[in-house]
């Protein structure tokens, strides 16, 4: 043993430094990238139980469907998620939940821990750890990565897509597939290396001449997933793109103030707010920020997202930090601490302002879960708007009133709270139950001047008294007046 440990060449001393910067740097990035994720574990919503249903049907043998007797439907955006979460949906559409969140974190912290090695192993001295301060407070990354959502799987696709490996392109466009509006930023950062390779010293043929079959293989890559997925989507449920899409339509307006918020609260931007610096970043970085730009285009265009802690934003912020971190090796000290202090600002003010309330929301729905179960016992069809919760609480086919899971209603008029649904629609879907959410208190022998929180949940509440439902239960829940009820019919015992 000591004999082939004496054979056993010496690594080169700067080797040697290497390895221990980039361990360093490994363990502070895990580090940081985990206090947050911790603080955060409680945040979720309720489209992680919808996909986590569809995978317990899928493990049941059903197929990729909502309700036991329901048609197969396009539930999930990113298509193929709830396969990966049906081995784990055996006990339940819970246990499915549960590892999409740690599966998620996992892989979160493990690509945290590699951008961190890389990172450290470039030049720039250990105040390129600094970077860590505003990671650590960073409130979307965590909160998203941590959620029972797909996000934890797209971060660490578009962090490697940030490597120098063959495969970097296919990680971004296999973000790109599971996430539609990343394929304008998945075609620009692909695009914006290849051009970046042809004017690095050492390149290939002419400095500047671009390498077609480079290019094309490149830009290949980054969209043939999604390609592949919009054409599975076709054939499967007649649509190129996700039922989501018409179930949450939005517009411009809201796309620009979605847009501008993620620059302004989500930290990492406010790293790369250096115009005079990044004109001395290597082409790679410069193509990073510029499909970053990219991305925010597409966001605007798309109408960005009605969820808290910008999540369609999540996947462009560890190149955001990435890019961060190399500034600080090319600017100016003073103007670095200053980057870093303002984002670490503004991330703990979004963290320390919004985070106690977030982390309450998994203990609010298992909450909620364990008192409507009851209620709901007896129910073969019932129509809600969060369906997500509701759907854990009973095996009972559900109308989806925002139309994420039922195309019908998807294509309505009106948004994801406010869907036209027509006259009718409770007696025509059979409904016996109703779970409706107040802005106070509910008086059953009132249904129609109830206070009801959203539009969709006033324009059912009208029909259920026509048609004499009754209140069956009140569920409180710590949501500042707010309370759900369960109606039934009055057939129900």
């Amino acid at each position: 043993m000591l004999a082939r440990e004496a054979r056993r060449p010496a690594l080169p001393a700067d080797a040697c430094t290497a390895r221990r910067r980039a361990l360093i740097g490994a363990a502070a990035s895990a580090f940081a990238a985990s206090v947050p994720l911790a603080w955060l574990w409680g945040f979720t919503v309720d489209d992680a139980l919808i996909s986590a249903r569809v995978a317990s049907r899928i493990a049941q043998g059903l197929g990729h469907r909502y309700d036991r007797g329901g048609p197969v439907v396009d539930a999930v955006t990113p298509l193929g998620f709830a396969y990966l979460l049906a081995p784990f949906a055996r006990r339940g559409a819970l246990a499915a939940f549960y590892f999409a969140k740690w599966f998620g974190a996992s892989l979160s912290v493990a690509t945290a821990a590699w951008l961190g090695a890389r990172t450290a192993k470039e030049a720039g001295g250990a105040s390129r750890l600094s970077i860590l301060v505003p990671v650590a407070l960073c409130a979307p990354l965590a909160a998203w990565c941590g959620a029972g959502m797909e996000t934890g799987i797209v971060v660490a696709l578009s962090t490697l897509s940030l490597g120098a490996s063959r495969i970097a392109p296919l990680a971004a466009g296999l973000a790109a597939a599971w996430r539609p509006e990343l394929v304008p930023w998945s075609i620009a950062l692909t695009v914006g290396r290849v051009l970046a390779a042809s004017n690095e010293p050492g390149a290939d043929g002419p400095r500047g001449r671009v390498d077609v079959r480079a290019l094309t293989l490149a830009v290949t890559l980054g969209t043939l997933p999604a390609a592949v997925v919009a054409a599975v989507r076709v054939a499967a449920f007649g649509r190129p793109v996700p039922l989501a899409f018409f179930a949450k339509p939005s517009d411009f307006a809201h796309g620009v103030f979605y847009a501008v918020a993620s620059v302004l609260w989500t930290g990492a931007p406010m790293l790369v707010a250096a115009p005079w610096a990044i004109r001395r970043l290597d082409g790679q970085s410069r193509a990073i920020l510029a499909a970053a730009a990219v991305h925010l285009g597409a966001l605007v265009l798309a109408g960005g997202d009605w969820m808290a802690f910008f999540r369609l934003f999540v996947p462009v912020l560890p190149g955001l930090f990435l890019v961060g971190a190399r500034l600080i090796a090319v600017a100016r000290p003073w103007a670095s601490a200053t980057r870093v202090l303002a984002a670490s600002a503004v991330s703990a003010t979004l963290l320390f302002t919004k985070g106690e309330s977030a982390r309450r929301v998994l203990g609010d729905r298992l909450a909620l879960i364990r008192t409507a179960t009851p209620a709901l016992r007896a129910a073969r069809q019932v129509a809600a708007l969060d369906i997500g919760w509701v759907g854990v609480a009973t095996d009972a086919d559900i109308v989806d009133l925002a139309g994420i899971t039922d195309p019908s209603i998807a294509m309505l008029r009106g948004g994801h709270t406010s869907k036209r649904v027509p006259e009718g629609l409770l007696r025509h879907r059979h409904v016996d139950h109703l779970v409706l959410l107040a802005d106070g208190p509910v008086d059953g022998g009132a249904l129609a001047d109830a206070p009801w929180a959203r539009a969709v949940e006033a324009r059912v509440a009208r029909e259920a008294a026509e048609l004499g439902f009754v209140l069956r239960a009140t569920l409180e829940f710590s949501g500042e007046g707010l309370r759900y009820v369960v109606l039934t019919s009055k057939d129900e015992p």
